[in-house]
Order: C-alpha cells, then sequence, then structure tokens
C-alpha cells in the first residue's frame, strides 16, 4: 500500500509540475519592448498602501540610493547606500531612451549608515556613517561574533564589530574575490549566514542576459556559492540562477530561499522572475532553459547533461517584476497569517509594454511550503500605468525588533515603516 501511495504521489507532483510549465505563454505571444517608468516622488505627505490594520510611515529618508538593509542582533538597522556605477556615454544613451525616468544615475555613494531607535518609539534619533572606506558598491551585510561582513561587488569584506559599535573603523580584511558586476550588470552581492554561522552563503547574477558573450564571462556568476567564515571552501552551491538577490532562511524548515530575476527579451509575458528554495547542488536552467525545461531558443551553445535535472521555480512571480528582497516574517506582530511568510519586495519592470511589479507582495507559508499564491501588501507605488508614472520602486526588506517591516525605495531615497494597529 505504501509503494502504491508513493507511485501516486509521484504521478501527480510530475502532472503538476507539468501543468505548471506548460501554463507559461508561448515565445510569439508578444514582442519584447523597452518600457521604463517615470519616477516622480512622494509628495504632500503621500505614503504606499497596506491592507486594514497596518500604518505606514516614513522611516528615514535624506539617504542616497537605500538599496539593501540589515537588522544587527542589538536593534540597529546598517543601510548600504549604492548604486551603479555608468560611465557618461551610458547615461547619456539611457537619458536618449528614457531609462533616466526610472532609476538614479549618480555614482554609488559607497557608505553604510546606521539607524538606532534609543526610545523605541519607532523613528531612528540616532543616525551615524556606519562605514565609508574600502567599499565598491556595496550590498549585502551580516554581523557575525566579532566580525562585520560587507559583499562589494567584487569581493567579500570583514572588519573588527563590538556590539553597539557605531562607527568601523578598523581595517578591512579581503577574505574572498567575487567576479565584479561588468558595465554594472546585476552587480548587487546578497550574503547570509546558516543558524551556526559555520558557513556564508553569496548571491551573485549573471554579467549578461543569455550568456550571449560567452559562457568563460560568466565565471562563478549565476549562482550562490558558499565559503567559510575566513574565506576559504569556495564551492558552488547552487547554479543557473540568473539573478538572484535576496535570500532568507524559511524559519519552520531553516532551508533557505531566493528571489531570481529571469531573462528579459522574450517579450511582456515571459519570463517570470521567482521564489524558490535553493537545495544543494541544485541547477535551475540558466541560460539554457527557463522555469523548468522551457528552452530559449536564443541560446546557442550545447546544452550539458545536467539540463535534465532542471529544477522547477516554487513560486511565480511574475514577468519582468524586478523581484528583489526577500523577507521571511519571524515577528510576532502581525496577524496570524503573515507568521513564517515570505515578503518579497519587486522593484518593477522595464521591458514590458505594461508596467509590472513596483510593490511588496506577501506568499504564505504552512509547515515550510508556499500555500498561496503571492498577494499585494504594499501597493499604490503606480501613479498612472498608461503613461508610466510611479511614486517610488521598493527594494529591500528589513524587520525591526518590534516586529515592524522596513522597505527602501531607493530611487526617492526613503524607508518605509510597515507595522500593525494595535
Amino acid at each position: 500500500m505504501k509503494i502504491l501511495t508513493s507511485i501516486l504521489f509521484i504521478v501527480v507532483a510530475f502532472f503538476c509540475r507539468s501543468q505548471t510549465v506548460d501554463s507559461l505563454p508561448p515565445l510569439t505571444a508578444s514582442k519584447s519592448v523597452s518600457n521604463y517608468s517615470k519616477v516622480i516622488g512622494w509628495k504632500n505627505g503621500r505614503v504606499p498602501n497596506a491592507p486594514n490594520g497596518f500604518n505606514v510611515t516614513k522611516y528615514a529618508d535624506g539617504f542616497k540610493n537605500p538599496r539593501w538593509m540589515y537588522t544587527a542582533p542589538n536593534g540597529d538597522v546598517l543601510v548600504a547606500q549604492s548604486n551603479s556605477n555608468y560611465p557618461l556615454w551610458k547615461k547619456i544613451g539611457a537619458w536618449l531612451i528614457g531609462a533616466s525616468r526610472s532609476k538614479s544615475f549618480k555614482n554609488s555613494a559607497d557608505v553604510i549608515t546606521l539607524l538606532r531607535d534609543t526610545d523605541h518609539d519607532g523613528s531612528p534619533d540616532i543616525r551615524q556613517t556606519f562605514l565609508k572606506h574600502e567599499l565598491n558598491q556595496p550590498f549585502g551585510m551580516l554581523i557575525m561574533g566579532k566580525w562585520f561582513y560587507v559583499a562589494n561587488t567584487d569581493a567579500v569584506l570583514r572588519f573588527p564589530y563590538d556590539t553597539g559599535q557605531l562607527k568601523i573603523s578598523g581595517p578591512a580584511e579581503r577574505i574572498i574575490d567575487l567576479p565584479a558586476g561588468k558595465a554594472n550588470r546585476h552587480w548587487t552581492r546578497n550574503i547570509v549566514s546558516n543558524d551556526d554561522n559555520s558557513k556564508i552563503y553569496i548571491a551573485v547574477g549573471s554579467g549578461s542576459n543569455i550568456a550571449e558573450k560567452g559562457l568563460e564571462k560568466e565565471v562563478l556568476k549565476a549562482n550562490i556559492l558558499e565559503i567559510n567564515p575566513d574565506g576559504t571552501g569556495l564551492r558552488v552551491f547552487a547554479s543557473g540562477l540568473r539573478n538572484p538577490v535576496g535570500m532568507d532562511w524559511q524559519p519552520e524548515t531553516e532551508t533557505l530561499w531566493t528571489a531570481v530575476n529571469e531573462r528579459d527579451g522574450l517579450g511582456n509575458n515571459l519570463v517570470p522572475d521567482y521564489l524558490t528554495q535553493v537545495k544543494e547542488n541544485g541547477f535551475y536552467g540558466w541560460p539554457y532553459v527557463y522555469y523548468g525545461q522551457n528552452e530559449d531558443p536564443r541560446v546557442s551553445y550545447i546544452k550539458p547533461a545536467k539540463i535534465k535535472e532542471t529544477l522547477l521555480p516554487d513560486v511565480n512571480l511574475g514577468p519582468h517584476t524586478a523581484s528583489l528582497g526577500l523577507l521571511f516574517y519571524r515577528g510576532e506582530t502581525f496577524p496570524e497569517k503573515y507568521r513564517h511568510g515570505a515578503f518579497v519586495a519587486q522593484h518593477g519592470s522595464w521591458n514590458r509594454d505594461k508596467l509590472s511589479g513596483y510593490k511588496v507582495v506577501f506568499i504564505p507559508f504552512k509547515k515550510g511550503k508556499p500555500s498561496g499564491d503571492p498577494e499585494d501588501f504594499l501597493t499604490s507605488f503606480i501613479v498612472d500605468s498608461e503613461k508610466d508614472k510611479v511614486y517610488g520602486r521598493p527594494v529591500g526588506l528589513a524587520m525591526l525588533p518590534d516586529g515592524s517591516l522596513l522597505v527602501t525605495d531607493d530611487v526617492t531615497n526613503t524607508i518605509w515603516r510597515v507595522s500593525a494597529e494595535e
């Protein structure tokens, strides 16, 4: 009986998997377009919208591209201010095609700011430059014991750190070099540690759309890497992930998950960005196939045998949504439905006729697995989809000790706080 049950489960799982893959639109459904949004900013006290029962307030502003956040064990919030470093000719080209409307083309500020709320009123009263030396497009941050780690686009550094320290002044130790984001293509490098702090995981995006410049240019890219805390023991933990950015551990199962940006140029409704569990030695298809076994006809490289083992992502986040930030909710102040579920910040599309993304979505989880479709959580970033106007673009997520959610809006230099009504 157990054998028959197992066989039935495999058949059903395979059928559901096939149905999920086959539900994608055909390649000929629409043409690829470039459609950059126009950011107009938040004015006259306007704030994003959250569901009933939540309050949205401005936590802090006045940054220079607040891209990513990290909540220290003592509750301090560290904000990495970084950006693409575009050459002048590219800035001019962006202006000509309209891309300058949707993002900042100022050079990366390369600074990490500390925010501390000493009176616990939901607003920081201490603001301090935490680190500004040895930074090169900083992104992911991590505190482990007596060390503060930061992932530049080209290396992981660590600095001596004491709990509660307001400023890093010690020397940098470059524990491992990383392949830099050439021409600012997928330059972000995120880092997280496992539960016992024995390993660090590094998300490294591809250097291109579909490896059109050659696979030799993609060494160690489109992967999640694993190292020891001192930088030794480098290995590829999972591969074929075009641009993994947000990473977090699912609280019930302690499994690693990531939000991934898929490829462009296949039309309005291809290819879906996704949220997926990151399986050790797992292969997720890039650049050869997408979302399972769907072949990209533009890729002419000889396909390796591991293509047959391509893993199907767990959650479809929609095409061109630029899903970046990822946070599993571990707090206790949000309603029960949010416990252990995933929040994903979608920076928003540029390769779609109708804007997509530009919001924070929530995916419910039960027993460590997704239990429903993504649902809107923080919205109203889009002003007018017909005129492609937006107020801002959400990127990074963090949780405060009081259980409230922080969201960075890098183009308006703002951090929003979402709290449950008491």
